[in-house]
């Protein structure tokens, strides 16, 4: 992908120069809590927590062995309930750590998409769910819910079907406002779901969709979310030189977890303020 690993981190670093660790045209205070969002450091997977003083909602739980980190992590902040777990499709780097997560946690609702998919990480979420006698939430239409003073669009797919071995194109994408800020999660959305997507609105921080992948109608979508900052959940492998270029010719702010480490976005309703492991 690049010339060499030093090549690599120049442009890992270059991504992230425009900005001074927050995402925002200008703070103005409002009256609203705080909303921290996690990205964990797990590879070619999504593994998202968005916890405020009232709620928490998991976007995705990475690999199998992915769910005990997002536990152990929840239970160091005393956290042991979670409104919503969102499985935004059922490949194993983001369903892979649900089981865990459910067997340990109070999971009060679930959503994801309403396809099948057979393998051994769904056949444990799915004994999880029996277990603790969840009934998963299959959206075949939008849903939206507030916690607090955070509201959340969950967008479904808009077809039943995308092509044989196409689980990305199902993903579910959510839409947080908070405050003045918007934070866009599209899971794996390849080029047929992000054209259903294109006209969801500009955001403050976009979750970049797979995992930062080449897609042909990337810069189409990247042009009508106009992000004020970008986060990667992905590995130096599957990120795309054409998309780093991309975000840094548009003077997009970019955190990668495959070059920062874990990544903390908080939100105080006006400005994101970012913060990286590394």
């Amino acid at each position: 992908m690049f010339g060499s690993k030093k090549a690599a981190a120049l442009l890992a670093a270059a991504l992230t120069m425009f900005s001074a660790s927050s995402c925002a045209d200008k703070s103005v205070p409002l009256d609203v809590g705080e909303l921290e969002v996690t990205f964990f450091d797990v590879g070619k997977a999504d593994s998202i927590i968005l916890r405020a003083d009232d709620s928490t909602v998991i976007i995705d739980c990475g690999e199998k062995g992915d769910g005990k980190e997002m536990v152990s992590f929840l239970e160091e902040n005393d956290v042991d309930t979670v409104d919503y777990l969102i499985i935004t499709h059922y490949d194993k780097d983001h369903v892979g750590g649900a089981a865990k997560v459910i067997n340990k946690l109070d999971v009060k609702n679930v959503l994801a998409p309403d396809y099948e998919e057979k393998s051994e990480e769904m056949d444990k979420y799915n004994k999880a769910l029996a277990a603790k006698n969840i009934t998963p939430q299959l959206l075949t239409s939008d849903l939206s819910f507030t916690l607090g003073d955070i509201s959340y669009e969950v967008y479904a797919p808009k077809q039943t079907f995308y092509g044989e071995d196409n689980d990305n194109d199902f993903s579910l994408v959510t839409k947080v406002k908070h405050g003045n800020n918007i934070l866009l999660f599209t899971g794996d959305a390849m080029e047929q779901r992000l054209d259903e997507i294109m006209d969801i609105g500009e955001c403050t921080l976009l979750k970049v969709p797979y995992h930062g992948r080449k897609l042909t109608n990337i810069e189409d979508f990247i042009s009508a979310v106009k992000p004020k900052c970008a986060v990667v959940c992905t590995s130096q492998a599957e990120f795309s030189s054409q998309v780093q270029n991309l975000l840094l010719d548009r003077k997009i702010p970019t955190y990668s977890t495959c070059f920062n480490g874990r990544i903390t976005a908080v939100s105080d309703g006006s400005e994101i303020k970012m913060s990286t492991e590394k």
